[in-house]
Formats: structure tokens, C-alpha cells, sequence
């Protein structure tokens, strides 16, 4: 069950579509739900000097900590109104500060909650999202920016390759999985399977040995494009939720997105729970 749940909120949009559903997905598990609001210091170029590059600084950060504040303001008034049980914070750090420290800190929760990374968004939520995943060791569940609506899961796709992260997601996913009305294992191949094979067919018959009501669809996809493929299928089959693992390889020691990963986060249109 989630019952310790963390959000990041959002500073740098008018509207916080993660403080919106981490609210409501804590509300619907009765859980408790911590908000963390950072106030981003300024990175100043190395060509500004002096007393513009002072008053640039000053401005920025009470910029960034009016923002941050706000955030707050919102979560702690809209959590108080539906009764939830609830706490907030503000820190002050750099981009990679703070998603360090996300990271960090949502090791001590069950879920973290995101939001998707907007265009017009500051820099630095591509970096919370990234440090959630690989450093947390917790699922982390990442909303799109345009999201209006709270937690709905009538129909949820797995999105399975056999893989120990998608395993990993599945059984993070659980909680959520059994209050689905129906689950689509989706499966994305370059080419059709053999007749005497049924990829997919074991996980699914574990899923409904968990009293869960599953399909099994196979997508054949000659160019493997697999994020626009998942994107594809989950707009035509009405999906509310997504349920996958979290890919990234090793550059320099560190784990950066894998392709698959990176195009789901960039185009998503439905919450994605992914787990690594």
C-alpha cells in the first residue's frame, strides 16, 4: 500500500498538475503525502561581473523563493481543505542540488510524484525526474503537465519486455494495479511472434492470479519506435494509467535516460508509473 507519499511541486507554472494528483492518489490510499517546493539559486554566467551580476543574483533568488513559497502556500491551503494529512518544506539549492536531494529524501517514501518537464518550464525537472528514478529506489510516478484530473485507473497498461525493471514496475504498481477495472499487458515487437509463442502470457496469468482482470496485446511495430508506439495504442485504447520500467545506461558513471524512457517523458499523455 502507499501510505507515505512525496510530491515535488511545481514553482514554475500556474497551474501544479503533481501537487493536484499526488493529492489525489493520497487521498484515495488514505495516505500521507509530503510536499517539497525548491527555490532554485541563479547559475550566473562567468562574463557577468560586479554589481550586475550582485543585483542579478538577489533578484533571481527572491524571484525563485516567491515561487517556491507560493507552491507551498497552494498545497498547504488545498491539503488542509480535503482534510489530508500532510506536511511541506522549502529548500534552496541549484538545479542539480535539488535533484540530488529529491532523490535522496524520496527514498524514505513509498511514491514519489512528479511533473512532466513543460517546454516553457524552468531547467531542472528533467534532472528531479532523472534523480527520482535512479537514485531513489522507489517508483516514481510522473504526471503530464496538462493533466487536469485526479487518480483514475479503469484501465491500466503494463508495459512488458520481460525485463527486471518492467517486473520491478509491476509489483510497484500493485497497489494500484488491484483497483483497476481492467489491465492491457502491452507488449511492442519488431516483428510477429512464432504461432506456438505467447510472449506476455506468464506475467499476465500472474497478474490475474492477483484477482486482476487482464488482456494481452501484442504490437508489431517494423521501425520499434516504442514510446510513440505505447503513445499510440494507449490514446486509441482509452488508457488512464501506465505502468513501466525506467531504462537508462551508464555514461561516465552515471545513469542517464534510455530512448524508450526519454520519449515516453517527453510526449506522455497519461500519468506513468515507472520504477528502475
Amino acid at each position: 500500500m502507499f501510505k507515505d507519499i512525496i510530491v515535488n511541486l511545481t514553482v514554475d507554472a500556474t497551474h501544479d498538475a503533481a501537487a493536484d494528483y499526488a493529492i489525489s492518489v493520497a487521498r484515495a490510499f488514505e495516505a500521507h503525502l509530503a510536499g517539497i517546493s525548491f527555490a532554485y539559486e541563479p547559475v550566473v554566467p562567468g562574463s557577468v561581473f560586479g554589481s550586475v551580476a550582485v543585483e542579478l543574483v538577489a533578484t533571481h533568488r527572491a524571484e525563485c523563493e516567491k515561487a517556491a513559497r507560493a507552491a507551498i502556500s497552494y498545497f498547504d491551503e488545498t491539503t488542509r481543505r480535503v482534510g489530508l494529512s500532510a506536511e511541506s518544506r522549502l529548500q534552496t539549492a541549484s538545479p542539480a542540488e535539488a535533484a540530488s536531494m529529491f532523490g535522496r529524501i524520496a527514498r524514505r517514501f513509498d511514491l514519489a510524484v512528479v511533473a512532466q518537464a513543460a517546454p516553457e518550464m524552468l531547467p531542472g525537472r528533467d534532472l528531479i525526474i532523472e534523480a527520482a528514478l535512479f537514485e531513489s529506489g522507489r517508483p516514481v510516478l510522473v504526471v503530464p503537465y496538462i493533466q487536469r484530473d485526479g487518480l483514475m485507473i479503469d484501465r491500466v497498461m503494463v508495459c512488458w519486455d520481460g525485463s527486471r525493471n518492467a517486473a520491478r514496475a509491476v509489483g510497484d504498481a500493485m497497489p494500484l494495479l488491484r483497483r483497476a477495472k481492467a489491465v492491457e499487458v502491452v507488449i511492442v515487437a519488431g516483428e510477429a511472434a512464432k504461432s506456438d509463442e505467447l510472449p506476455g502470457a506468464d506475467i499476465a496469468h500472474h497478474l490475474a492470479r492477483h484477482g486482476l482482470k487482464v488482456e494481452l496485446q501484442r504490437i508489431v511495430s517494423p521501425t520499434v519506435d516504442v514510446a510513440n508506439t505505447i503513445l499510440s495504442h494507449a490514446a486509441d485504447a482509452g488508457t488512464d494509467f501506465i505502468v513501466m520500467g525506467g531504462y537508462g545506461h551508464s555514461r561516465m558513471r552515471e545513469l542517464v535516460l534510455g530512448g524508450a524512457t526519454r520519449g515516453i517523458l517527453a510526449s506522455m499523455t497519461v500519468p506513468t508509473l515507472m520504477s528502475h
